[in-house]
């Protein structure tokens, strides 16, 4: 039940920061990054945004071609 409640609060969270905050790209840009720091930026954001869509599937109860379409189109979105 914590473990339920706990993933439901990141998923909030997280979902609302995506939603909210700038795009990866954006953010990259924003902070001026060139080169492997941009690089590795977009890696990293690309990888936690992975991961909250992923949780967002679950929480929908999503699967097979549903769940593959709305994590990719999740990320895109969160990448920008």
């Amino acid at each position: 039940m914590t473990k339920h409640l706990a993933c439901s609060l990141a998923l909030l969270f997280c979902t609302a920061a995506f939603a909210e905050g700038p795009s990866c790209n954006a953010a990259a840009a924003e902070k001026k990054l060139a080169g492997a720091a941009k690089t590795s930026f977009l890696k990293k954001c690309e990888k936690d945004a992975s991961a909250t869509c992923e949780v967002a599937s679950k929480e929908k109860k999503l699967a097979g071609a549903a769940k593959n379409s709305f994590e990719k189109k999740c990320v895109k979105d969160a990448v920008g």
